[in-house]
């Protein structure tokens, strides 16, 4: 199996990956509390928040990699925010292009 085979949930202070072509649990794992998890795949991990704190698992298995507690920084939720991953540089591509396909549309209509 690879990470493109599986949908990441965060819930309930949990990480769950689902099997994309069936929907069946792969894996859970249980990080912290029972509140809002944010997800984010990146980098051949998935990055999860909660309660303050955030912690790196194995997309494959869902064992922590490592895991920060932010300490100082309080319970509320966080944002993960990384670099573009090639899905993400494919879509700033396209956008790209409607922009400049768009600004040559424009200027086509001042000139005529």
């Amino acid at each position: 199996m690879k990470n493109s085979d599986l949908v990441f949930v965060g819930i309930k202070g949990s990480v769950i990956a689902l099997n994309a072509a069936n929907g069946q649990q792969a894996w859970a794992t249980h990080l912290k509390g029972a509140n809002f998890v944010n997800v984010v795949v990146q980098n051949e991990v998935v990055l999860a928040s909660c309660e303050g704190e955030i912690f790196c698992l194995d997309p494959l298995t869902g064992n922590a990699l490592w895991h920060n507690p932010l300490t100082g920084f309080g319970l509320g939720l966080a944002t993960i925010a990384t670099e573009p991953n090639l899905g993400s540089a494919k879509l700033a591509a396209v956008a790209e292009k409607h922009r400049h396909d768009a600004q040559a549309a424009a200027s086509a209509a001042v000139i005529s």
